[in-house]
């Protein structure tokens, strides 16, 4: 696996969070597009912030070895990160309304 296809997986499954915290708790929901979007973002976010420690896809990839522990927290901060971004993205929108 190289480090484009880790980051591309890495952009779906904060797709997949935002998509799937969107459908359990509606309050959240900004549809698909919406959620999308907040799940691109907040992955993308997230992973370049806290990359820094060690699990971006270059680590992962270092040696032209597969790190799959590091790949695995890659992958749950992704999915986190598509979350955290829809929550942000309502909190912003509700801020802008009052």
């Amino acid at each position: 696996m190289t480090e484009t296809l880790i980051s591309l997986q890495s952009i779906l499954l904060g797709i997949i969070g935002a998509i799937g915290f969107g459908m359990l708790f509606k309050k959240y929901s900004f549809g698909i597009v919406g959620n999308t979007i907040a799940g691109v973002f907040g992955s993308v976010f997230f992973i370049k912030s806290f990359g820094r420690l060690g699990f971006n896809p270059q680590s992962i990839m270092q040696n032209e070895a597969f790190n799959g522990v590091l790949f695995s927290i890659n992958c749950i901060v992704s999915l986190l990160g598509g979350i955290l971004g829809l929550i942000v993205l309502k909190l912003i929108k509700n801020r802008l309304n009052k």
